[in-house]
């Protein structure tokens, strides 16, 4: 059976500032690679967490079909928003406990849009921990950033 893993993470030189998303993506049978996919890209004034949302939002938007997919973040605010905060978010038409306005919220909706049409597991693991996967995640985020960071 074909199982499908995204690694995601984002970068940004300078919060804000340019920034860059990068995901790692496999389709495993097993443990045996059947397909992988590198995605990157960046914009030249964003946030961290935007990038990372955008990473997983490119994750699931590239997707033809709809799969069953693990996540796999480093961004404890990509998690924990996804899982948790964004039900309450939702009831309370987009603003937070303390009655503001969600950060962010453009993309929020987009990923709750994105997840709808899979069945969506999400793992959160420590960035910068060796993880060859999360490692690469990061260089491709890296390199989506590349092009809007200023010669120096």
């Amino acid at each position: 059976m074909t199982e499908f893993f995204a690694w995601t993470d984002g970068a940004c030189s300078g919060n804000p500032g340019p920034g860059g998303w990068g995901v790692l993506m496999r389709a495993m049978d097993g443990e045996t690679v059947l397909k992988e996919r590198d995605l990157q890209g960046g914009e030249a004034d964003t946030t961290n967490n935007r990038m990372e949302l955008m990473a997983a939002i490119s994750a699931l938007e590239t997707l033809s079909r709809d799969v069953t997919i693990t996540i796999i973040t480093d961004s404890a605010y990509v998690k924990n928003g996804v899982t948790g905060w964004i039900h309450g978010w939702k009831r309370n038409g987009w603003k937070t406990s303390a009655k503001k306005p969600v950060k962010n919220v453009d993309l929020w909706q987009r990923l709750d849009a994105a997840q709808d049409r899979h069945d969506v597991r999400w793992e959160w693991i420590k960035g910068h921990a060796g993880h060859p996967e999360n490692e690469r995640a990061d260089e491709l985020a890296r390199a989506g950033m590349a092009p809007f960071k200023p010669a120096s």
